[in-house]
């Protein structure tokens, strides 16, 4: 497929974080984007957000309870 060069401006961090993002997943910038347009325009992005949603609604209390324990103070909870 033939490429097509595209302009945009963005602020510098978000520039950079692009950047460092397409790095760590040994992508070009053109490539990341590229993927991250495509995951958009499927509805890949939003049922993963979708996902993560019920999934922390369905075990939110595992988290609070973590939470919680972290923030006892020591020997709060020895018997």
């Amino acid at each position: 497929m033939a490429k097509k060069q595209l302009g945009a401006r963005v602020d510098e961090d978000v520039a950079d974080l692009a950047k460092r993002r397409a790095a760590d997943l040994g992508l070009s910038i053109g490539d990341y984007l590229a993927r991250l347009v495509h995951e958009d325009a499927s509805g890949l992005r939003a049922r993963g957000v979708e996902a993560a949603a019920r999934f922390l609604a369905e075990h939110q209390a595992v988290f609070d309870e973590a939470e919680e324990a972290e923030q006892a103070p020591r020997g709060a909870r020895a018997a």
